[in-house]
This record gives structure tokens, sequence and C-alpha cells, in this order.
């Protein structure tokens, strides 16, 4: 199942590793990914593609671990199922 993942917050050291190993231990794989730091206030916007496997954990397993990481980093972490995400964006 592919996925965009979206991460935003204050920029800080750890943040890529900690989205990271969450996505490894639930067996996904990170297909694309873009970050970059905005403005003066150092802010840290990143967009993940990912490739959910669901026999090792599921969308919301997935999504209850990285809101978990999001909330001990500071930063707030959306994932959402691809054909979802399309559908929002479509004019």
């Amino acid at each position: 199942m592919k996925c965009v993942i979206s991460v935003l917050g204050k920029d800080r050291s750890g943040v890529v590793a900690a989205i990271a190993t969450v996505l490894a231990d639930c067996g996904a794989n990170i297909d694309d990914i873009s970050q970059t730091i905005l403005g003066e206030g150092r802010m840290f916007s990143m967009t993940m593609m990912v490739t959910l496997e669901p026999a090792r954990a599921d969308f919301n397993t997935v999504q209850e671990r990285l809101t978990a990481t999001g909330d001990e980093l500071g930063m707030q972490v959306l994932i959402q199922r691809e054909d979802v995400f399309q559908a929002m964006y479509q004019i």
C-alpha cells in the first residue's frame, strides 16, 4: 500500500532517523523523500512516499507509531493513503 507521510515542526537533529526507524520497524520502504528547512524560524518540512507491508504492520499501526514519534519529537506527523491524498488534491 502506497502512502504519503508529511512531517512539520521546528528543526532539530534526529527527525529523519526517528521517522525512518519507525518505518523500518514496521517493514515499510521509503520510495521517495523530500525535505527542506523553511524560513528564519528553521521550520523543518519533510514529505515521504512509502510502501507499507500490511502483513508486517497495518496502516493504523503505522499511523499510531508515527503519531507517537511525532509527539516525542514535538513535530506534526501525518500519514495518508496515496489514493486518498490524490483524491484530495485533484482539481
